[in-house]
């Protein structure tokens, strides 16, 4: 399973975990804390469902909001990067995007922008995972940046 060789992998490195969730509402940090023992390496989890609590919790500038939007890989960069400077953690995941339904042509149903950071820096990317239903595209969200946190710890 992901989650066990994450926190695995975490363990071995000494490296706390922290997680910024928006569409996802928290799948990730359940999928981490559903293993026993992940207290050792996850710190905490942020649900920053809205443009307010992004910027109250994370420290997500209006202006990236206004200029790029909540689903755009500047606002996911800010969101990691808060949760590392919120917590105390030295790996953070974030993910912002639209599960739909909804969406539109700009920004359609299914894009989802992740961001991973460490205290040395932080990397973003675009996943389109279409439109194939919001419990799938959440789902597919999850997956993802279990990946992407499994690929920071194990590179």
């Amino acid at each position: 399973m992901t989650a066990v060789a994450i926190l695995d992998a975490a363990k071995a490195r000494g490296v706390m975990i922290a997680t910024a969730e928006s569409c996802t509402g928290g799948m990730v940090s359940a999928a981490l804390t559903d293993v026993a023992g992940s207290s050792a390496v996850f710190e905490r989890g942020f649900v920053t469902y809205t443009n307010a609590a992004k910027m109250q919790m994370l420290g997500v500038q209006k202006a990236a909001l206004d200029t790029y939007g909540a689903v755009s890989e500047q606002v996911a960069a800010e969101m990691a990067q808060g949760a590392l400077a919120q917590s105390g953690a030295q790996l953070a995941v974030s993910i912002t995007g639209i599960a739909g339904p909804g969406g539109s042509e700009h920004k359609p149903e299914g894009r989802v922008c992740f961001g991973i950071a460490t205290p040395t820096g932080c990397q973003t990317e675009t996943i389109e995972f279409g439109a194939p239903g919001r419990a799938a595209v959440r789902k597919a969200a999850t997956d993802h940046a279990l990946g992407l946190l499994l690929a920071a710890l194990v590179p």
